[in-house]
């Protein structure tokens, strides 16, 4: 892993999503479905949704990072998972905040693939190493990127108690 570090801040987030739905507008795709990885591909997914005025939005949890640059084996989906049959023949884009080994976008992928009209995926990062080539990527990179929403410590642990600020 690169020591070298991409910082993005939430306004060039902003910048980035709206680059990113103009790339998919200019290409003529008009998902019927955003399909949001979580967690960082919700803040992907709900931006480009509403520039591309599309209203349908699932989500689905899939644990693959435990840590920096620590995975389990391989990705797992969490429940609740989606039903596909509420995506046949729909048009869906999978969106996420990074490409990384590519394995996370594989696995939702292979789950909408079968059930879908069409599958395409948005990312704002992608890795040269990705198993999965975006169609829509908005900067491709092989630094770690630390992203607005998880480079701060979390103000509350799952347990309920409140951190120190």
């Amino acid at each position: 892993m690169s020591e070298v570090r991409e910082n993005l801040t939430y306004e060039k987030f902003g910048v980035a999503v709206r680059e990113l739905a103009q790339t998919i507008a200019n290409d003529g795709f008009e998902p019927d479905i955003v399909l949001s990885i979580a967690r960082g591909g919700v803040f992907v997914a709900g931006g480009l949704a509403y520039a591309l005025d599309c209203k349908n939005i699932h989500l689905v949890n899939v644990e693959f990072y435990t840590g920096v640059g620590t995975t389990l084996e391989m990705p797992v989906m969490l429940a609740p998972v989606p039903n596909a049959i509420d995506f046949s023949d729909k048009k869906v884009l999978i969106a996420d905040d990074v490409a990384d080994t590519g394995k996370t976008l594989k696995l939702v992928h292979d789950f909408c693939v079968d059930h879908v009209a069409e599958v395409r995926s948005a990312v704002i990062y992608e890795k040269s190493q990705s198993l999965v080539k975006c169609e829509y990527v908005w900067k491709r990179t092989d630094d770690w990127i630390n992203f607005p929403w998880s480079v701060e410590k979390p103000v509350v642990r799952r347990s309920g108690q409140v951190l120190d600020a």
